[in-house]
């Protein structure tokens, strides 16, 4: 299987590109990719993978700040990291996750994201790190817990060097699920 991957950013692509991204994306997703979770995958760098049969896997990084021991980092978030069914376990994931990876090392103070089970375990195998310690956001009435998000927030060390996970991280505030 030929597969080509291309980078690009959300200003770059065609509306064409974006609803056949947001397809791919709702299908992998079994439907459940709302209005919120797609406006989470825009503004920052695509990584598309394209195959025969068209556009095979997808993901994005895009900036966040996180707040950690008193210093605001510079966060690539990967969202919507996503693989058409029929292609699935096939190496595209692992694919799409070595450049977003790229990017971030080169890039951004570290990298984060959040996973279910299912996505987890990807993440696992290419070295990110399960976050062990408390995660706030930062919303309209200051700084809340965000317990729910412990436990399926993964961390990838990159500019920055380790976080200490005895110092929280506090992130920025965004509409629908803030990680």
């Amino acid at each position: 299987m030929t597969v080509w991957l291309r980078t690009a950013h959300t200003a770059d692509l065609a509306p064409a590109e974006l609803d056949g991204v947001r397809s791919l994306l709702t299908d992998a997703f079994d439907g459940d990719l709302g209005e919120e979770d797609w406006e989470h995958a825009l503004g920052g760098l695509h990584v598309l993978a394209h195959d025969a049969s068209g556009l095979a896997a997808h993901g994005s990084v895009v900036m966040r700040r996180v707040r950690h021991r008193e210093r605001w980092l510079r966060v690539g978030y990967v969202e919507a990291v996503g693989v058409r069914r029929d292609v699935r376990r096939t190496g595209l994931g692992g694919r799409v996750m070595a450049e977003l990876e790229r990017i971030v090392d080169r890039a951004y103070d570290a990298g984060m994201l959040s996973a279910g089970d299912e996505g987890a375990l990807l993440y696992r195998a290419r070295g990110w790190q399960l976050w062990d310690g408390q995660i706030f956001g930062l919303g309209r009435e200051g700084v809340v817990r965000l317990a729910e998000e412990e436990g399926c927030t993964f961390v990838r060390p990159a500019l920055a060097g380790p976080l200490d996970p005895a110092h929280e991280l506090v992130f920025d505030w965004r509409d629908g699920d803030v990680l």
